[in-house]
């Protein structure tokens, strides 16, 4: 399963974690699909690592071979390397096995000799292995699987250590947080999730969030009831800054896949007016599903393209722009996105994001308030975005980001404590490293004026 879910992603452009959801069987035993989850997401992270140490006993690059045999060499040292419980021997007689499966037998002896002297070299350290003539980006490329061009950027920025905490954070397997849509059900999720052989914990950041081990919470009926849903904490907090109150206007402008609405159209309640919206209608119609399984009615879905003219009559008094981004918050969890990117894609997502969040400020209420936020870390989508918009726009004037202390777990409470999410220069940020969620950014903005 782990090779047909990596061939999708390199072949088709497929999201790894979509395909594993749609391939991974309901009657699959949750340590094989674990493993199948482990190895696949693995392989993405550790992708350059264990091309360097492939192509050390290879005549060309993994790059140039068959990307049938490239992805059983890459699943094979994988396990080799970075699963305790699998015998090397093991490892190396199902890689052969595997490439014969997928029609390469001619392969067979190639897999067998690599992985084999790869084998003897898993207790050696790494960096003798590196050429003395690297530079220091391309040196922890290599070791922590990341790109140089990456690598490079992320020291301009922080500096190496932060880079490095970040790099390391990427590679391990992120949190799998779920948010509560009614604490009054707390005890039955917790107990139901328990009684499947789950475990689960309270969030880091937020009261009604949670975090589970030990299977796949989709599998049961809390979930299929609609009492949670799953969604890294980062993600859940965004809403949060909006304050929606009781009968506010309320427009989703990029809601796709749906998680942050719920949140904004139960704050609005059966006074309020929601909208929410995405250019694509497929994206719509699993919103709807989603919105079906949680209960959750009166959302007003509709398909539009965002970077044109919108067609509301009306304007809003709560706006949300989760805007499409490089989504380099989240290469734990969508690790294949660290291989797709490309720098000059930055300025164009920048473009994108300023065309949206402009188009989105016409429509806000005097007195109003709008969120523009990203799952990316970097600067060009993030604050120059909001910058450039504020300098288009003078009657939109910035806020500080705030949350409401009660959604907050209560060690954060306290503003000190809160100081990496809520920065002195008033906007919202989480990090991989340091908050173990994805790598979030958010700003508050106003539109000047009182309501009439």
């Amino acid at each position: 399963m782990a090779y047909q879910v990596l061939r999708r992603v390199e072949a088709e452009g497929a999201y790894a974690s979509e395909v594993l959801y749609e391939a991974l069987d309901v009657d699959m035993k949750s340590a094989d699909a674990a493993l199948a989850t482990e190895i696949t997401l693995g392989v993405l992270r550790w992708r350059r690592l264990l091309d360097f140490l492939l192509d050390r006993h290879l005549k060309k690059t993994v790059e140039q071979l068959d990307l049938v045999v490239a992805l059983v060499l890459r699943i094979g040292l994988y396990q080799l390397r970075f699963l305790e419980r699998i015998p090397a021997r093991a490892a190396v007689n199902e890689s052969v096995e595997l490439v014969k499966l997928a029609h390469k037998a001619s392969a067979a002896p190639l897999v067998n000799a690599v992985l084999r002297k790869a084998a003897s070299e898993v207790e050696s350290p790494l960096e003798p292995f590196l050429p003395t003539h690297l530079s220091r980006a391309d040196q922890l490329g290599i070791l922590h699987s990341h790109p140089t061009w990456m690598v490079e950027r992320w020291i301009s920025l922080w500096g190496e250590a932060r880079t490095i905490q970040t790099m390391t954070a990427n590679n391990a397997r992120p949190r799998l947080s779920c948010v509560l849509h009614n604490p009054d059900f707390a005890a039955d999720v917790s107990s139901e999730l328990a009684r499947a052989g789950m475990r689960s914990e309270p969030g880091r950041l937020l009261k009604n969030a949670f975090a589970v081990t030990g299977g796949s919470p989709s599998r049961t009926d809390v979930f299929r009831a609609g009492l949670f849903s799953i969604q890294d904490e980062a993600s859940q907090a965004v809403p949060l800054l909006l304050g929606v109150e009781p009968g506010d206007r309320v427009l989703d402008l990029c809601a796709a896949p749906g998680g942050k609405t719920p949140v904004l159209a139960r704050a609005a309640g059966s006074t309020g007016f929601v909208v929410a919206a995405d250019r694509h209608a497929h994206r719509l119609k699993a919103m709807r599903a989603q919105f079906n399984r949680v209960r959750l009615t009166g959302v007003h879905l509709v398909e539009l393209n965002a970077e044109q003219f919108l067609p509301f009559r009306e304007s809003f008094d709560r706006i949300l722009v989760d805007a499409p981004c490089s989504g380099t918050g989240t290469l734990a969890r969508h690790p294949e996105i660290r291989w797709r990117l490309r720098p000059q894609q930055l300025a164009e997502f920048h473009q994108l994001q300023v065309r949206l969040f402009g188009n989105a400020t016409t429509h806000l209420k005097p007195g109003g308030e709008i969120v523009y936020s990203t799952c990316s870390m970097e600067p060009e989508e993030n604050e120059e975005v909001v910058a450039e918009v504020l300098g288009s726009r003078p009657a939109i004037r910035r806020l500080g980001v705030r949350m409401p202390a009660e959604r907050l777990r209560p060690h954060l409470r306290d503003r000190s404590q809160a100081e990496g999410l809520f920065a002195g220069d008033g906007y919202f940020r989480t990090s991989p490293a340091a908050e173990h969620t994805d790598g979030f950014f958010a700003a508050t903005l106003e539109r000047e004026g009182s309501v009439c």
